[in-house]
């Protein structure tokens, strides 16, 4: 099986409207901003998005934000995107906030094929409305679901052209997880190797859960929050 596409164009085909879509990353670390910006001129819309958060204003998924192309957010984090804070305000856009360490462990869930688990974190708060309640060991725990995605969408650094994919350090929050939850996996990587080039030991996704995969180009590696001194 050929896994090797020749850009994000080409990757994203099949991806249509109203589809869920995961994509990792963690801030603007790790993004796979190139099939972003390939959804974005696709123009595909009332797309359900799986994102610890939602960029900003005009880069990563916040590009989808300003073109309305996202009907709902599933995230834990959207401190920096002013066009989010807007249409969530005025109604524009569904959105479901989700404690970090839960929402990682739903999409792991997904990819290993657990359907639903229990977590403390949450209870007593609105978090917790119209969810299953347990206690376990005298601490109360919300049943959480799994979730899935129709595409997967992740950044590595290395990957191969079986689809074995490399992370480095912060960009491994949440690309890995995710890459196993999708129906179909888009992989974008820095530097892509013939099969058998990479150090098995290294590898943090293997290429089973990989369908497409490209070597991306000129990648902005923006910073999120600049923070300097006089």
């Amino acid at each position: 099986m050929n896994k090797v596409v020749k850009d994000a164009f080409q990757a994203i085909e099949g991806i249509e409207d109203n589809m869920t879509l995961m994509l990792g990353g963690f801030g603007l670390c790790g993004i796979p901003e190139k099939t972003i910006q390939a959804l974005h001129d696709k123009g595909v819309k009332g797309l359900t998005c799986i994102s610890n958060n939602a960029g900003v204003d005009d880069f990563g998924l916040g590009v989808l934000l300003e073109r309305h192309q996202i009907k709902k957010m599933i995230s834990s984090y959207v401190g920096e995107n002013a066009e989010f804070e807007r249409q969530l305000l005025s109604g524009e856009l569904e959105v479901e906030l989700i404690p970090q360490g839960t929402l990682a462990e739903r999409c792991r869930a997904g990819g290993a094929g657990i359907p639903a688990f229990y977590v403390p974190a949450g209870y007593g708060t609105e978090v917790a409305e119209g969810k299953e309640v347990r206690e376990f060991n005298g601490k109360m725990h919300l049943l959480e679901t799994a979730l899935t995605a129709d595409f997967a969408i992740v950044k590595a650094w290395k990957g191969d052209t079986a689809g074995n994919l490399v992370y480095r350090h912060t960009a491994n929050n949440f690309n890995n997880m995710m890459a196993m939850a999708g129906k179909i996996t888009i992989a974008e990587v820095e530097e892509l190797v013939p099969a058998g080039e990479l150090d098995p030991n290294c590898i943090h996704t293997p290429g089973i859960f990989v369908q497409r995969i490209f070597k991306g180009e000129n990648y902005e590696k923006r910073i999120e929050f600049a923070t300097t001194r006089d």
